[in-house]
Order: C-alpha cells, then sequence, then structure tokens
C-alpha cells in the first residue's frame, strides 16, 4: 500500500519548491507530480490532429517522493503516514494513518 496517493494534499520538504502545498495529480512509481509544484516552461509544437496549440507552455514535472510530506490539516504541519491493520471477521483492513495523532488520512 502506498503512503502517498492520487488526490493528497502534500508539501514539498526539500528542493526549490520548498514549503509549497498541492494536490497529487499522479503518482508515477517513486515520483509524483504535484499541482502548481515544480513549473517549467516546454516548447510545443502545434498539433491539429489533436487539437493542440503550439508555443510556450507551463507544466507541472515530477517530484521524487522522498522530498514531499503529507500535509496533516489538524496540526497544519507536514507528517509521516502509518499503516494500521485490523482483522474484523477474517477480513484485513488496511488503513492509512497519520503517525502524530493517529487518525485516518483522507478522513
Amino acid at each position: 500500500m502506498n503512503k502517498i496517493k492520487t488526490g493528497d494534499q502534500v508539501i514539498v520538504i526539500a528542493g526549490k519548491d520548498k514549503g509549497k502545498q498541492g494536490k497529487v495529480a499522479r503518482v508515477l512509481g517513486e515520483k509524483v507530480v504535484v499541482e502548481g509544484v515544480n513549473q517549467v516552461k516546454r516548447h510545443q509544437k502545434p498539433n491539429p490532429m489533436r487539437g493542440v496549440e503550439g508555443g510556450v507552455v507551463t507544466k507541472s514535472m515530477p517530484l521524487a517522493i522522498s522530498n514531499v510530506a503529507i500535509f496533516n490539516p489538524e496540526t497544519q504541519k507536514a507528517d509521516r503516514v502509518g499503516i494500521k491493520v485490523e482483522t474484523v471477521d477474517g477480513k484485513v483492513t488496511r488503513t492509512r494513518v497519520f503517525k502524530s495523532t493517529g487518525a485516518a488520512v483522507g478522513a
């Protein structure tokens, strides 16, 4: 089970965008794309078949997953994530919890 998933609110803890917050747009293995963070300008060729205009576009590039931490809204700080395993009637459920408070992530 991944500790950071698509849609999580994260904060950047290292690099040029340290301190910025955003939502995880995509998880790419050991990298994550965060909306509004690690912005770069790229030149794009027009493609009329796809309806893509040409010019200089700004897009978010991937960050190493180790450079982001999940944001805890209760404490307003970065936090670590743990996995809580419970067995109920023979079914195993895994939930992500904040290490500092023990509250479920995304609840």
